[in-house]
Order: structure tokens, then sequence, then C-alpha cells
């Protein structure tokens, strides 16, 4: 598996090892300015801020090396998507906790960061101690509560029509995979998502362009978003 440069079948994951609650939580963070750095490491002795990494082809040679418990990390890195390397990351090593800590709000990198299994999403707006919070809760198993990012969006993409409207004739699943088309989310991002397959997926998707009579992808987003239904 190739992403950007890196070649995941040739650089093998390696597990973190088994935590003892006596030590604290092992860290990378994986973000381009020092002052965050600086801010996590100083504030918490429970979490221990192994290396910080400021590129994308630095991130799968530092968990190899420093075989952290959770990552830490911006959607973007010198301008690369942080979140393709994360999924690719996930599917080797399933057990890492993932916190996003972001400067981006926008809802498309919340949802992705959702499809892919990230485990929350903390907007940079927030207290450096929302963050310390979200890696121990995430790390200890703690369900997200109900303001949670991650949980809002998650709960809106996957909601089922309320009523059936002859002017929106989509099936429940149909009505779903459009919301994620309309917040910008690959075929197999939506198939991670909904746990469906991306051929399943595809189907949807050409179903939902000839029910409405679009084009495209873009098209069947604007027309949703119009009508208030993503």
């Amino acid at each position: 598996m190739v992403v950007g440069s890196l070649e995941f079948d040739s650089v093998p994951l390696l597990s973190p090892p088994h935590h003892s609650c006596t030590m604290p939580i092992k860290v990378l963070l994986a973000d381009e300015h020092p002052v965050v750095y600086q801010g996590i490491a100083s504030s918490d002795s429970e979490i221990d801020v192994a290396a910080r990494v400021s590129r994308v082809d630095e991130l799968i040679d530092a968990l190899n090396k420093e075989l952290p418990e959770v990552l830490i990390t911006e959607v973007r890195l010198r301008g690369q998507d942080v979140l393709k390397t994360i999924e690719a990351v996930r599917e080797k090593l399933p057990e890492l906790k993932v916190v996003v800590f972001s400067g981006w709000d926008n809802p498309t990198y919340v949802a992705r960061a959702a499809s892919i299994g990230c485990n929350d999403y903390i907007p940079k707006s927030k207290p450096v101690q929302t963050l310390l919070q979200a890696v121990k809760n995430v790390f200890n198993d703690v369900a997200l509560t109900d303001d949670s990012l991650i949980v809002q969006t998650q709960s809106k993409m996957r909601r089922p029509r309320q009523v059936y409207d002859h002017d929106v004739p989509l099936t429940n699943r149909e009505m779903q995979v459009l919301r994620h088309i309309a917040m910008g989310l690959s075929n197999r991002e939506i198939g991670k998502s909904l746990e469906i397959s991306v051929e399943t997926v595809k189907e949807h998707v050409q179903n939902i362009l000839r029910k409405l009579d679009v084009n495209d992808r873009t098209q069947a987003a604007v027309w949703a978003v119009k009508r208030g239904l993503a």
C-alpha cells in the first residue's frame, strides 16, 4: 500500500508495548508548530509527548521508533493531507488511538476523521486542557459525549430520513450516502463510515445521480445543501 511517498508494505508498523497504569500515556504529536508541543508537553505529568513530527513523510518512522499509545495530529502538515496517511496507519495499527487537534474547522475534515476511525476531534480554539482530557479519555476508552464533534457529525451523516418526500426519491441508505457526498467524503471513506463496500457505495452514488437527474457528485452535493438535507 502506498500513500504519498510511503510504502506501508515495506515499512512494517509495530504495535505499542503494554501500558502500565503507573506510567504516563506515551504520545506522538504531528504538528508544524513548536508552541503546540511546548503547551502539551509542559501541561500534564500523566502525558508524555515522546516526539513531534512536522511532515507527513516523517510520521511512519516516528510511529515505529516511538511506539506511541496515542497520536495527536493536525489534518494537514505543510500543505499535505495527513488523514490519508492516518487511514492507512489505522489499518495496520487498529489499536492506536488518534486524536485530531486542528485549527481547521471545516466540517469535511471532521467527517473524514470520523469515517476513518479517529477517536476524537478537538478544535485548537479549545483550551489545551480539553485536548489533554480527550487523550486520557480515548486511552481509557471513555465514551464520547453528545457535544463531541465526532459524535455530532456521525449522527448527522447516518441519520435516516425523517419523513418520506416524493420530491426526494431516495432510500434511507441513499440519503445517508448523499449526506456523506455533501460533506466531501470519497467512496472509500463513505464505505468505512457506513461499513459497506466501496462497490456498494458506487452503486448508491449512481442511483443518487440518476434519481436526482444530476451529472456528478458536486451537483448532487449542491442539490442536497440547497434543500437542507446535508
